[in-house]
């Protein structure tokens, strides 16, 4: 997967919507802003509602706009951002290795992302601040064990250190782009009135099940 960090007269293919959840402060902004502007800043304040950015890519030969939006973790926004998981085919499921409150948390954050998204989402979950490895709080078996339960993809990343946040969102969109492109090609085979369809710049809803990572994808680097 090739990327960069934008080019507004680039043609897009496809965009993908993608959100970020879990507790507050578990470093969802960071780990956006590494991704979006390739940033981190040691003096962040909490996201307010909800905030996105884009960054555009090319994933075999076709571009795609990742639509990434960071949601507030408080809970006093949870009415909020529900709403906002409509549309997403991509969610990534983050929790601080250092708090086990965060992790704890998960299992009811996932119910709510699967009550409000779509059946078919991509989903990673996510294990972030390894750069604070002597802190654990969190075995890695245990995300690995739960993410293999509930069909997740599964990664621990440092925002801060640039580990695995490049492909924790390689993962996703990846995986969201050859669903979708499966889909494309069956339905180029059977064309409504003859037309090839398009899927061309539009926010996808992912077809077909959410794919279970392969144990050799399973494993972490900190």
């Amino acid at each position: 997967m090739a990327s960069g960090y934008g080019d507004s007269s680039q043609k897009i293919d496809y965009v993908f919507k993608v959100v970020l959840i879990g507790d507050s402060a578990v470093g969802k902004s960071q780990i956006l802003a590494r991704f979006a502007r390739n940033e981190f800043s040691l003096d962040s304040k909490a996201t307010i509602g909800v905030e996105f950015q884009t960054r555009t890519l090319v994933i075999q030969h076709k571009s795609v706009k990742a639509q990434i939006w960071d949601t507030a973790g408080q809970e006093r926004y949870r009415a909020v951002t529900s709403a906002y998981y409509r549309g997403a085919v991509g969610a990534m499921l983050v929790y601080d290795i250092t708090k086990r409150q965060t992790f704890d948390h998960i299992p009811r954050w996932l119910e709510e992302l699967r009550a409000h998204a779509d059946r078919n989402i991509v989903i990673i979950l996510i294990g972030n601040k390894t750069d604070l490895k002597d802190q654990r709080a969190v075995p890695t078996e245990d995300a690995k064990e739960f993410a293999q339960k509930e069909g997740l993809f599964f990664l621990e990343t440092s925002a801060l250190e640039a580990t695995n946040v490049e492909d924790a969102f390689s993962t996703v969109l990846t995986e969201i782009f050859n669903i979708v492109n499966k889909k494309n090609l069956a339905a180029d085979d059977n064309p409504p009135n003859g037309n090839p369809a398009s899927l061309s710049g539009k926010k996808i809803l992912v077809p077909g099940p959410a794919q279970v990572i392969p144990e050799k994808r399973a494993c972490c680097r900190s």
